[in-house]
């Protein structure tokens, strides 16, 4: 069944006050087009899970620069000086873990684990208030995994079954992210047909994304013609 969408139609899983979580280091991987939409569509009060919060006006740091964001459950901010801006006025809430930390609660929410023992943080004030694991008398602190109401990822390819291929290090946190959302929307440079991909390119399955949208480079129009007439395979033609 094709997973082909429209931004549009994408969109409408992304509303306001949801948790929303993204792929991307420093705006690398990050979905320009969806991020673009959200933009255009006003989507506020966001609790945003990812690596960072990007630059002012590159990646998830569009949204936080424009105060759409509530809450930033990340591992750093420094790229972006308005994010420390407003956790300094308490206008949004920021969570730091350690970003292997991180990567692994995201994990863990993907694989549907409950959580993972980690002995970061032991002994310090960052264990206040979390429950601790002793395992050959070593203790852990029990850090909970992470989902999200929606998830968005970019990926160099795709087919419409939601196959993804990623580009270099553009692939970063964005497969540990498709596993853990609840709806997982895919942007791809190019849409190609079903089959031609190699499956050991293949990162993400389709089995994780629930949506594929063309990037900015693709001519959605054709794809949604496409998808119209009832075409289940297709080679997405590039903008002229």
């Amino acid at each position: 069944m094709s997973k082909l969408m429209t931004l549009e139609q994408a969109l409408e899983r992304i509303t306001d006050g949801c948790t929303l979580m993204y792929g991307g280091f420093g705006g690398i991987g990050t979905p320009p087009t969806i991020i673009e939409g959200m933009m255009a569509k006003g989507v506020k009060d966001l609790t945003i899970i990812g690596n960072d919060t990007g630059f002012p006006w590159i990646g998830i740091g569009r949204l936080v620069t424009e105060g759409r964001v509530k809450k930033a459950i990340t591992s750093h901010i420094g790229s972006n000086p308005f994010a420390g801006q407003r956790m300094e006025e308490g206008t949004m809430e920021v969570v730091f873990y350690p970003q292997g930390t991180l990567a692994e609660k995201i994990r863990a929410g993907g694989v549907g684990l409950g959580g993972i023992l980690v002995d970061v943080g032991v002994g310090t004030s960052m264990a206040a208030g979390k429950e601790t694991v002793v395992i050959d008398g070593r203790t852990y602190l029990a850090e909970p995994a992470l989902t999200a109401d929606v998830a968005i990822v970019h990926a160099r390819q795709a087919d419409p079954l939601g196959n993804l291929v990623y580009d270099k290090t553009g692939r970063n946190f964005n497969p540990l992210v498709a596993m853990a959302g609840q709806f997982t929307i895919a942007e791809a440079d190019e849409i190609v047909p079903v089959g031609s991909l190699d499956p050991e390119n293949i990162v993400t399955p389709g089995i994780f994304v629930n949506a594929v949208i063309p990037g900015k480079g693709v001519n959605w129009q054709w794809v949604w013609e496409k998808m119209q007439s009832g075409t289940g395979s297709l080679s997405v033609q590039p903008k002229n």
